[in-house]
């Protein structure tokens, strides 16, 4: 382990100890590989996220499994595997219950944060929605197996004082999930338990009662990471003073923030209308388009029949479109319904709600009334969506940045803290 050998990474030469693993290694040489399940006391390791993939003279495999030996040529930041890594984020995203904005994790993820260090800013894959079992027997642990990456890493790190497991794998395929066994888990002692929570990557494994102290902006992956650069763009025509662009705004299924959010640009809006004519929008109150819009910007997800016909005519009326805020990406919070039969919903809200009008057992049933779907989708699994500005609400100043430099086809870059989820 002492001997220095010599290994290539990228096309340049490095010097490392022996035996040592890779994602170390690299590590020491100032390279970064990224993973969710590595862990240094962890041995062996386990390879279960595959996100360290790399290609070691000339063969595909996992850096977090593999020790470096002399004349090792590494390949670890070549465009098609940085492309894999990112479809692995994306994958896990578009897979389980992982909501930002409503998660406790949040801001501590460390999922999360890859997702925000590879720049992605929504899933190229459809959602699945799989309902798993949110686990509160425990008297003191939540286990939220929705957002379970099954990374392994509580299962072989956490252990009673007398080396009993506390976590373990159940079933098989894609119905393997993390269980607790309660009797062991009585006997950690609540650091051991925070730590149990921390070890986590995501938000599976939860303290009752704890909450994340910071406030926005001083949690763990706020201040870190490096600026991203504005995506490309094809260049829109070139205007006069006199010829404004026509921008276009709607809500679909979302709670109006991100609208909200616009105005709190306060009186930069001035600088704004000097390039920038509003023409549908409920910021005008213009019904329907009277111009053909550069940009359309939408808010919210497609919860019913109205919304997929809204967002349809804007994909047609715009030439740009750009989906702001975890609803329109992601669903957001109004998709957190999919976990749930839609009649089961209507049958809570409509007949047995507390709030329900007595004797009024009748749910809602009207040519007028949009049709409820099945699922509340992102906007790009019923159209293209050609932007993606990620936040709850995105930031005003980051919202138009991004608006006014895609008409002034200029560059531009998004700092680490207006690059949120949440």
């Amino acid at each position: 382990m002492d001997n220095l050998i010599n290994i290539k990474i990228d096309g340049k030469n490095y010097q490392a100890h022996e035996g040592k693993n890779l994602v170390d290694a690299a590590k020491e040489n100032g390279i970064y590989i990224p993973t969710l399940c590595h862990f240094h006391e962890v041995n062996p390791p386990l390879g279960t996220c595959r996100i360290c993939t790399v290609i070691v003279n000339g063969k595909t495999t996992t850096s977090c499994t593999t020790k470096v030996y002399e004349g090792m040529d590494v390949e670890i930041n070549t465009p098609e595997l940085l492309n894999t890594r990112k479809a692995i984020i994306e994958m896990l995203f578009a897979e389980g219950n992982h909501f930002c904005p409503s998660c406790e994790k949040s801001g501590h993820c460390d999922m999360q944060n890859l997702g925000y260090d590879m720049g992605i800013t929504n899933t190229r894959f459809p959602h699945v929605y799989s309902h798993k079992a949110v686990d509160f027997t425990s008297d003191r642990m939540i286990m939220e197996s929705n957002r379970c990456i099954l990374c392994k890493r509580c299962v072989e790190e956490i252990k009673t004082k007398d080396g009993k497991d506390v976590f373990s794998f159940v079933s098989r395929g894609v119905k393997t999930r993390v269980q607790i066994d309660y009797e062991q888990e009585a006997k950690l002692t609540d650091a051991e338990a925070m730590h149990a929570m921390n070890i986590c990557p995501v938000g599976a494994i939860l303290i009752k009662g704890m909450v994340y102290e910071q406030p926005f902006g001083d949690r763990k992956y706020d201040i870190v990471g490096k600026d991203k650069e504005a995506p490309k763009r094809d260049s829109l025509k070139k205007r006069t003073n006199d010829n404004k662009f026509i921008v276009a705004t709607t809500s679909l299924a979302g709670c109006f923030g991100c609208h909200m959010s616009l105005l709190d640009i306060d009186t930069d809006i001035i600088d704004i209308l000097e390039i920038i004519e509003f023409n549908k929008s409920p910021l005008t109150d213009i019904k329907k388009f009277s111009k053909r819009c550069d940009i359309g910007l939408i808010e919210g997800g497609c919860a019913n029949s109205e919304n997929v016909e809204v967002l349809k005519e804007f994909r047609k009326k715009c030439d740009i479109l750009i989906g702001f805020g975890e609803c329109a990406i992601m669903g957001g919070i109004p998709a957190m319904r999919n976990f749930v039969p839609l009649k089961e919903c209507l049958e809570e809200a409509y007949i047995h709600g507390l709030t329900s009008e007595i004797g009024a057992n009748v749910i809602p049933n009207h040519e007028d009334i949009p049709k409820i779907l099945n699922n509340v989708y992102p906007c790009n699994e019923i159209v293209k969506i050609d932007y993606y500005i990620p936040g709850c609400p995105p930031n005003a100043n980051h919202i138009w940045k991004v608006v006014k430099n895609i008409l002034l086809n200029e560059e531009y870059s998004i700092t680490h803290e207006e690059f949120k989820y949440d």
